[in-house]
């Protein structure tokens, strides 16, 4: 639904969609279509959706309360309920008025507290009920907002956010935070940093940091586990190694087994990203094997080799 803010101030029965003969229940159900729409604990990160929602409230506390529509409708109060003539007949001498002068009222807000009860669970912060101005009960208002939230992206480095090194990040008010990271986090993850978004009349919002984990250059993760291919050589294959491998915490040494075929793929436990649970993944690291190209003594080699039993690498697929 598309929402004009000039017609918003000027006019309840536009604000809310309706008909300027639209029934009690129209308006009501109109009323409720957009409070569920507009509601500021479902829209916190978009302010305008929670000043609709205010016109949408005033608008409804007028139209609901037959004496204010019909004072509206006859053109003696305008949509915030205030009297368009408010001198009329009154003059200056500060006397109660009288029937021929201004007259106000102030009544309970129709059923906006049922409304919001049947929308989110409860009577809500938006319809507690308060002594108005002139001594009766006034309508019932929503406390002062808080200002809207502030949304931020933060790039992490892989490696920074598989240790949950802190970062730092900037806000729009010049002011600096050091983040701390959190087990299991990834990229989409989002931190609430409060009171740190816009102000309002009802304190500060809310920052809220949207994680990028950035990606690396040859780890890649794999839920909390990290994995890593890294090539060795054919005597290393051959004959088993100890060769050093890179791993987020710096470089540890690894053994490569006799006869270690490419593919095979070694563990690294505790070398991976932070858990949710607690304890962290491993370092899945597979082993490709790097042969030197036109080396003519390995091919005088393998031409003169032969194997102590026949061989069929790819007996397992039948040919």
């Amino acid at each position: 639904m598309m929402y004009d803010t000039d017609t918003m101030a000027a006019d309840p029965y536009a604000t809310l969609g309706v008909s300027r003969g639209a029934s009690e229940a129209e308006i009501k159900s109109a009323y409720r279509k957009l409070a569920k729409e507009l509601h500021p604990d479902r829209n916190k990160d978009n302010p305008q959706a929670a000043e609709k929602f205010s016109a949408a409230t005033n608008a409804y506390d007028l139209l609901s309360d037959k004496d204010k529509r019909a004072q509206f409708d006859r053109g003696e109060i305008d949509a915030d309920g205030n009297p368009t003539h408010p001198f009329a007949g009154g003059g200056f001498g500060g006397g109660r008025p009288g029937r021929e002068g201004t007259h106000f009222e102030f009544s309970e807000a129709g059923d906006i507290g049922d409304i919001f009860e049947g929308l989110f669970g409860g009577g809500g912060r938006s319809t507690s009920s308060s002594r108005g101005p002139f001594g009766g009960f006034g309508r019932r208002q929503a406390p002062p907002r808080k200002g809207a939230d502030m949304g931020y992206k933060l790039a992490v480095p892989f490696e920074a956010a598989a240790r949950l090194d802190d970062q730092r990040i900037t806000l729009s008010s010049g002011k600096t935070i050091d983040l701390k990271l959190k087990p299991g986090v990834e990229t989409g993850t989002q931190m609430r940093l409060s009171g740190q978004g816009q102000e309002g009349p009802g304190g500060a919002g809310d920052a809220i940091v949207t994680i990028l984990v950035q990606d690396h250059k040859f780890f890649e993760r794999d839920g909390d586990n990290i994995r890593l291919d890294i090539p060795i050589g054919l005597d290393e294959a051959v004959l088993g190694a100890k060769i050093k491998v890179p791993t987020v915490d710096g470089p540890v040494m690894l053994t490569v087994p006799k006869n270690a075929a490419s593919g095979k793929t070694l563990r690294l436990k505790g070398k991976g990203f932070h858990k949710k649970g607690g304890g962290r993944g491993d370092q899945l690291v597979k082993l490709e094997i790097d042969l030197p190209e036109d080396d003519k003594d390995l091919a005088e080699f393998v031409k003169s080799w032969k194997p102590g039993k026949p061989q069929n690498p790819r007996s397992e697929f039948g040919v």
